[in-house]
């Protein structure tokens, strides 16, 4: 007996049999830099343009398996209506949309692989939902609160609870490999508790004597302890925590261990710095950083606060799921396009890759929006994807990575990594549909493809992986050593056949592709010629998957109108919109019969 699950089930929910189509490289408008930059000529990252799901059943062959991180920023379905896309999809096929597309993101994703996945909260439980059950709830890793803005403006103005968040679902394709780097945040402000100061540390450490921070940050500014808060004014704090980053080694404070927690050798330094009250105790550790004691308790350097983030050494604390230290204004200036309501900060990304890659990793984003993803993975040395259908592919994607490659782009995080330029990208489009009909009706491959176009397709849709043989004229593509592929739009004859069957030989196979064979019994080919499989196109694949379909994004204001019942309401009375009501034909509208 099956076992049953907990799982979300909407209104046609169904999975689409998608074309795995071959890519078309552009060389006119792929783009490399112009001056080689040393370890920054990575020219095998792709610029894809067309629909993402289609994208990312052809990607499936070459890169199943070797995506180590994947952001994607979807429409959130807000029910408004974007300037580069329409974000009004209907409740269901929203769903469907997502589900299908996370489907094909986890095929791609390496089994240590990691999704970020930024949404709003208008779906957020949904999508929570959903992504467990294509990903196991067990490899849910955060839910982060990302500050998205400030309850300033019109907002402070609203009634009620003022929405300054989006939100960012992490996932590990499979949690037991996923290896996470420990990523830490810069403090706002200068942790106070630190109040003390070693005025001779360069001396023994059983002399060390001590005094207040304030005392010795008068001293170094040459003014009176009392009073120095009034005379610097608005300057203090900003002297102050520089002066405490300069001597992070001297500035200190004083804490009481936990007894229960610390080894046994630390209980007894601590026990006998208890008996010696004014005398510094040293615990040497092997692999750690060593200890100090006095009167009981442990001596903590702010120096142990400080971390390398963006290339400075500041205080910092372990990353954690609220993430209200990145700011979403001044995005106008990032990568030199404009992109209302749609573009995401650099270092939000930036964290993202610093959390779960390292450079050389590839990265992926089937929502290329206005190229962010792809700027900054640029930027950090990773190898990138990029998926988008709109026109702003052209207008956007690409000006702004020109300008990355070339150096030109000094924003978002470019002085974090030191960025100067380099690498490039390969543009692709989706080839078109493999099948047509023709005038009368029937399904014939489309004319469209030239005979290099085609044998790249059969071998696609076989799992044949595409490499012409410069030797021998029949090998279009392997699937082993002495597996291969053989595609011509000819009719072949049976002593055509016997001729391919004798080079080829008895230790390799062929999988023999053509319009139709003559004079040959198909009953008995297997017999006569064992190792040569005969296949006759089109016919081949015409059950595979759905022919002519290119464009997945189910935009419901695009769908044709349901056929009105006749007990609906007429124009006017109903208190549904026509929008929130159109369906495709057999399908069922988001609203079931009895519910309003």
């Amino acid at each position: 007996m099956k076992s049953a699950k907990l799982e979300l089930t909407w209104i046609g929910k169904k999975r689409p049999r998608l074309e795995p189509r071959i890519l078309l490289e552009e060389p006119g408008r792929s783009y490399h830099a112009k001056h080689r930059v040393a370890n920054s000529d990575l020219f095998d990252n792709r610029l894809i343009f067309g629909d993402n799901l289609l994208a990312l059943k052809a990607l499936e062959q070459e890169f199943a398996g070797t995506v180590k991180c994947v952001y994607i920023d979807p429409p959130f379905n807000t029910q408004q209506a974007f300037e580069h896309y329409d974000d009004g999809y209907e409740h269901s096929i929203w769903l469907g949309l997502i589900r299908d597309r996370a489907e094909a993101l986890r095929r791609l994703m390496s089994d240590d692989g990691t999704l970020f996945v930024h949404i709003d909260d208008n779906e957020l439980g949904y999508l929570i939902v959903l992504l467990d059950e294509v990903f196991g709830r067990v490899n849910r890793v955060s839910v982060v609160s990302f500050k998205q803005g400030s309850a300033t403006g019109h907002k402070s103005i609203n009634p009620g609870v003022v929405s300054t968040t989006n939100f960012i679902l992490i996932y590990a394709k499979n949690k037991s490999a996923w290896t996470p780097h420990r990523v830490f945040t810069a403090r706002g402000e200068r942790d106070k508790r630190y109040g003390q100061y070693i005025e001779n540390y360069d001396e023994p450490f059983e002399t060390w004597r001590f005094t207040t921070l304030a005392s010795a940050f008068a001293a170094s500014v040459g003014l009176p302890e009392r009073g120095l808060k009034k005379a610097l004014g608005d300057e203090y704090e900003e002297k102050i925590a520089s002066f405490v980053l300069q001597n992070a080694g001297r500035v200190i404070q004083l804490a009481r261990p936990d007894y229960s927690a610390v080894s046994s050798a630390a209980r007894e330094m601590i026990d006998s710095s208890r008996a010696g009250p004014s005398v510094v105790m040293k615990l040497g550790r092997e692999g750690y950083s060593d200890m100090y004691f006095i009167g009981g308790q442990r001596i903590l350097f702010y120096s142990d606060k400080l971390k390398l983030i963006d290339s400075e050494y500041v205080a910092g604390e372990p990353l954690t799921s609220l993430w209200d230290d990145i700011l979403s204004n001044n995005l106008h200036n990032e990568g030199g396009v404009e992109f209302p309501k749609g573009k995401k900060p650099e270092a939000l990304i930036k964290r993202c890759f610093d959390l779960a890659t390292k450079p050389g990793d590839i990265v992926l984003d089937s929502f290329g929006g206005s190229g962010t993803t792809g700027a900054v993975a640029h930027k950090m040395g990773r190898r990138w994807i990029m998926v988008e259908l709109g026109e702003h592919c052209h207008t956007h994607i690409i000006p702004r990575l020109q300008k990355v490659i070339d150096g030109e782009d000094q924003g978002g995080i470019s002085k974090a990594v030191d960025w100067r330029g380099g690498g490039g990208f390969r543009y692709y489009k989706l080839a078109p549909s493999l099948i047509v009909n023709d005038r009368w009706g029937n399904p014939v491959i489309n004319p469209a493809y030239n005979a290099a176009h085609l044998a790249e397709a059969l071998c696609k849709l076989e799992g044949f992986s595409y490499a012409p043989s410069d030797v021998h004229w029949w090998q279009h593509g392997h699937s082993s050593e002495r597996d291969f592929i053989y595609m011509t739009t000819q009719n072949l004859s049976a002593e055509q056949l016997q001729a391919l069957s004798d080079e080829v030989g008895d230790a390799q196979s062929l999988l023999v592709c053509c319009a139709a064979f003559h004079g040959v019994n198909a009953g008995k080919a297997a017999e006569r010629w064992p190792n040569l499989t005969l296949k006759k196109i089109p016919k081949m694949v015409l059950a595979r998957c759905e022919w002519g379909h290119d464009d997945y994004s189910l935009n419901v204001a695009n769908l044709p109108m349901a056929a009105p019942s006749p007990l609906a309401p007429r124009a006017g009375e109903g208190r549904t919109s026509s929008k929130s009501m159109q369906t495709a034909p057999g399908q069922r509208g988001l609203f079931e019969e009895g519910e309003a």
